[in-house]
């Protein structure tokens, strides 16, 4: 699954370029021109890292990096900056940001700060993210992200029954092979209890708990969790 990355730039060929640049390296990228269009990109995802030009039509970015960080955004910030003086790098970096890299700069060396960032913030390689529809479960922490922002804990009982889920995504897994992953022992009586677990998983991975779309009831068998749709 791709990193996806907030890119606010204000030159359209820079911003064409860096966005080519980064889906090129296997990135999901959005492009925003300005403050409010970041915002606004941010509202309706929250991407896994972002990338900031400091002087923006409408603001600028150190002051934008302020405002993410105050609605609870933690996600790793690089600053793209034609401002080469020590005095603006050490006002990025301050603020909270993870890198700083000076334009003009080599596509490469991009490409390699941005990933030893990612890696240094989410502990490997790839995003341990999986996809259902707008939302996101964060495995890392254990975490649900809604797309309107909200985010829920998952128990650990929910926890390793979505990743027995995930694991074998598009294939039914039957009904013992949940409570064996739940439970060691005998599977006897557990029947109920995994129903429970299967409601409570739903209310927080479902825009509608009561008709499922990803965990899907495969009746008198198990359940399956959807594939991934395709665009």
């Amino acid at each position: 699954m791709a990193y996806h990355i907030l890119l606010v730039d204000d030159a359209p060929e820079l911003r064409r370029m860096v966005g080519e640049l980064l889906e090129g390296a296997g990135y999901a990228v959005t492009l925003a021109a300005d403050c409010a269009q970041a915002r606004a990109a941010w509202a309706r995802q929250r991407p896994d890292a972002a990338l900031l030009d400091v002087m923006l039509p409408d603001g600028d970015g150190f002051a934008l990096l302020g405002e993410l960080r105050r609605d609870g955004g933690d996600v790793p910030v690089l600053f793209l900056s034609a401002r080469d003086e020590d005095e603006a790098r050490l006002q990025g970096l301050g603020l909270g940001a993870d890198d700083y890299i000076t334009k003009p700069f080599l596509p490469q060396e991009l490409l390699l700060r941005l990933g030893a960032v990612l890696r240094r913030v989410y502990g490997g390689p790839a995003r341990e993210v999986l996809r259902l529809g707008d939302t996101e479960v964060h495995w890392g922490p254990g975490t649900v992200r809604r797309a309107d922002g909200t985010e829920a804990t998952l128990t650990a009982k929910e926890y390793a029954l979505l990743k027995k889920l995930a694991a074998n995504r598009g294939n039914i897994v039957t009904i013992d092979a949940l409570c064996e992953a739940l439970w060691e022992g005998p599977m006897v009586g557990y029947e109920n209890t995994l129903m429970v677990h299967i409601r409570r998983l739903r209310e927080k991975i479902e825009a509608d708990p009561s008709h499922p779309k990803y965990l899907l009831t495969v009746r008198g068998l198990g359940y399956r969790l959807a594939r991934e749709e395709r665009p």
